[in-house]
């Protein structure tokens, strides 16, 4: 990615968390957090990444609240962010947090079970 790009990325991620928590008023969309946006390098699309507190079912929920009011945060992204085209934005969840969760209970147990033999 071009530091123009990973500027513009850096600068929606502001933008957005704040549009999401303060502008948004769909009771579909809970606790969002943006983590990152990744922009192409010709500025067209947008990937919004994205973590959700609560279940399954409340993640698919704010995922269509928030693909809802696409439009209306790409409007806000355009009026706040000087460019000549305001990017597609599309929606992720962000496994990593996730996944280091995961592998931080694995390393728990492993050295659980470690410490657990050495005891005996």
């Amino acid at each position: 990615m071009s530091t123009r790009s990973t500027r513009i990325g850096e600068q929606m991620k502001k933008e957005l968390s704040e549009i999401i928590s303060r502008k948004l008023k769909d009771p579909r969309i809970g606790f969002v957090t943006v983590t990152d946006v990744e922009v192409t390098g010709d500025l067209q699309q947008a990937t919004v990444f994205i973590t959700v507190l609560g279940d399954e079912k409340k993640r698919e929920e704010t995922l269509k609240g928030l693909a809802k009011a696409k439009g209306f945060m790409r409007t806000e992204i355009g009026q706040r962010i000087r460019l000549r085209k305001t990017p597609e934005l599309m929606f992720e969840f962000d496994e990593s947090a996730d996944y280091g969760n995961r592998i931080d209970s694995l390393l728990r147990s492993l050295n659980d079970e470690t410490t657990s033999e050495q005891e005996e």
